[in-house]
């Protein structure tokens, strides 16, 4: 159901809507009188008419339906008298204010009956003046707020949302301390209790305190709330009222507005403890907290900062690579307390958290210092190396090394190029730091002068060509004094190198020359060597060849020689071969005769003679296969046996009747004895078949 009051307006400040919420109330609680003729009609709850009389925020207009009906004017008069009545009663003899649920009533007296006014600078009244009211009105219906006296203003509550701060303004109250800027905080329940602030010693302007996310119930009258939303209008920009965030891999370094000064000398404030991390300034202030740049510094995470009050500015976390370590130089801290021992007389180290060179350095790692008291100063604790030549390392400490320029004994000047390799400790990093300030400053101001020096004085003890002759000396000379020299330092010099030397061009020209003559000279050598060599080759080679042939020809000879003793040998074999056989056969065949003999002769004993000739020759001719009669005979011409002819015929009938066809053996012919009676005859053998 709409409210009556917005039938005249919205605004908070419409008195008629003020008379016309109990005129409603009133004719709720007359609602049982009706007329006969009329129709029911829809009232509202007081409920709702208070819930609808306290709404600030803008609400939609709702449709309300009336239904038309005859209405006796004679008995609407009557209701209309009495309502007026009830409102008019209350209103202005009882006084009555309803305050809604998010609502805050701030009170203004017109006046008093004793016509007190406010002191002289006060703008809340305490005590009953005639003013703006310290105390304002909660929730409810209250009484006796009569509005010929007193003017009730319903403001909203602060609602500061989540991730926000508010801070506050205070229009009344103390007056702050010359050396403070912002009012102290005092227990008055989060400025929601302006009679305590006023009472307990709260001071005006910008406050120390503020509000965090919640709801809250604030004297607009007395206190100004800035938040996020309406930072623009007062000079501010919304992200100074938003919770302030420190990234992970940073550090936040703060300075105070407010506190008491910084001692003279000093650059920072020391360390407040228990403001949990300058979230209570109130707290750093009593515990003596300074204004300005903080030795304190704020770690990862989120913190409820008032803006009034610290500035905080981000910065990276101090990195130490790997292969080096930092030296912190602080500049604050406590007094200095030296702990380096008497021997070491060139600087002050101190432990950690005094003011001076630490004495324990920082290893590799991410550290969360504040950069703005303190100073890391980085020192490799690896090999490094340092040019005095056109070159430089990457890590530039040689950049304004050059090479070095020194004269000899014999008067020339040249330049020589050096490359000292040095290590300093991580142990000896802060006594270096405290002798020289830095590793550059320790190149310039120790390496460079101790190093050209030496090798200055060094040079002037040799000619130009005696140095470049002896270099590997020289170098050896050199890396043993410096080790010693840098010592002295906490440096360790681990090697020194010599490299190019450029001797004067016109010097450099004649040993050239000269040692082009001597080279050529040498290749003269060479070469007449060379020509001996071949003559003694050429000669050796000739020898070589005779000697070749007499070797042969002693090899002949000698080959002659044996060969002839072997035919001698061959042949005294050979005779004594042929003589022992001869003996040999000679015994055989004198054996074999007397046996035969002895046989002949006991063959003649018991045969005789004449029968053992016989028998003899029989033997022989039965061994021997001898034919006494032969195949063909050839007779004389006498006519008693077959001539010549016919014995030819013979034969050549026996050669083609032969078995084998051919003729074994020739013909064997024999000339027939001569006969008994004196004719020859022809006896022809013919070959036997096999």
């Amino acid at each position: 159901m709409k409210s009556f009051s917005s039938l005249f307006g919205n605004t908070k400040k419409n008195k008629l809507a003020r008379f016309t919420t109990p005129l409603i109330a009133a004719l709720a609680l007359a609602g049982g009188i009706n007329s006969a003729d009329a129709i029911n009609i829809k009232t509202s709850t007081p409920t709702e008419i208070t819930s609808a009389s306290v709404r600030v925020e803008p609400t939609k207009p709702t449709i309300v339906q009336y239904q038309a009906a005859a209405v006796d004017p004679f008995v609407l008069i009557p209701i209309v008298l009495v309502g007026g009545l009830v409102i008019f009663v209350p209103l202005f003899f009882g006084g009555l204010v309803v305050i809604g649920e998010r609502e805050v009533g701030v009170v203004v007296r017109k006046f008093t009956f004793s016509g007190k006014g406010l002191p002289a600078g006060q703008l809340i009244a305490l005590n009953g003046e005639a003013g703006l009211q310290a105390d304002t009105l909660a929730p409810g219906w209250h009484w006796g707020y009569w509005p010929w006296q007193y003017s009730v203003r319903k403001e909203p509550v602060v609602v500061v949302p989540q991730g926000e701060i508010a801070v506050i303004v205070a229009a009344d109250g103390a007056s702050n301390p010359p050396e403070r800027i912002l009012g102290k905080i005092v227990d008055c329940d989060n400025f929601q209790d302006a009679r305590k602030f006023l009472t307990q010693g709260g001071e005006k302007g910008r406050q120390m305190g503020f509000l965090t996310a919640g709801t809250y119930r604030i004297n607009t009258a007395l206190f100004k709330v800035i938040m996020a939303a309406n930072a623009s209008s007062h000079g501010m920009s919304p992200e100074q009222l938003r919770v302030y965030t420190v990234a992970s891999d940073k550090v936040g370094i703060v300075t105070t507005l407010d506190g008491i000064p910084i001692n003279v000398g000093e650059i920072a404030g020391s360390v407040i403890t228990g403001h949990d991390n300058f979230q209570n300034g109130q707290k750093f202030l009593d515990g003596g907290g300074r204004r300005g740049l903080q030795e304190q510094i704020l770690l990862s995470g989120s913190w409820n900062l008032n803006p009034w009050f610290v500035n905080v500015e981000q910065v990276p976390m101090t990195e130490i690579p790997i292969g080096y370590v930092g030296v912190v130089i602080s500049f604050v801290g406590k007094a200095q307390e030296d702990v380096s021992g008497a021997a070491f007389t060139h600087g002050n180290l101190v432990n950690p958290g005094h003011k001076g060179v630490w004495v324990e350095p920082l290893y590799p790692g991410k550290h969360p210092l504040n950069t703005r008291i303190m100073k890391v100063e980085l020192v490799p604790t690896i090999n490094i190396v340092l040019n005095w030549s056109g070159r430089t390392e990457r890590h530039k400490y040689d950049a304004n090394l050059e090479a070095l320029t020194v004269r000899s004994k014999d008067g020339f000047a040249f330049d020589l190029e050096v490359s000292q390799i040095i290590h300093v400790g991580a142990l000896d990093a802060p006594k270096v730091i405290s002798r020289v300030g830095s590793m550059q400053n320790l190149v310039d101001n120790v390496l460079e002068p101790s190093i050209g020096n030496y090798f200055r004085n060094s040079a002037q003890d040799y000619t130009v060509l005696d140095f470049l002759n002896a270099r590997s000396e020289r170098q050896v000379e050199a890396s043993e004094y410096i080790k010693a020299a840098l010592r002295t330092y906490d440096v360790q010099a681990i090697d020194t190198l010599i490299g190019d030397i450029q001797p004067p061009a016109s010097l450099m020209q004649t040993q050239t020359d000269r040692k082009i003559a001597e080279e050529e000279r040498k290749t003269y050598e060479v070469q007449q060597m060379a020509q001996t060599q071949r003559q003694q080759l050429v000669r050796e080679t000739a020898l070589a060849d005779i000697q070749r042939e007499m070797v042969t020809s002693e090899q002949s000879v000698q080959i002659a020689e044996l060969k002839a003793q072997a035919q001698i040998k061959q042949a005294n074999g050979e005779a004594e071969g042929t003589k022992l056989r001869a003996m040999a056969e000679a015994e055989g065949i004198r054996a074999t005769g007397n046996a035969k003999a002895e046989t002949y002769s006991h063959g003649v004993q018991a045969l005789g003679i004449q029968g053992y000739t016989a028998m003899q020759m029989m033997q022989i001719i039965g061994d021997r296969n001898v034919r006494l009669i032969p195949d063909i005979l050839v007779g004389g011409s006498n006519g008693s046996t077959n001539g010549l002819v016919d014995g030819l015929l013979s034969m050549i009938l026996w050669n083609q009747t032969n078995k084998t066809g051919e003729v074994t053996s020739p013909l064997a012919t024999t000339t027939p004895p001569l006969s008994p009676n004196g004719n020859s005859q022809l006896v022809v053998e013919l070959p036997k078949d096999k």
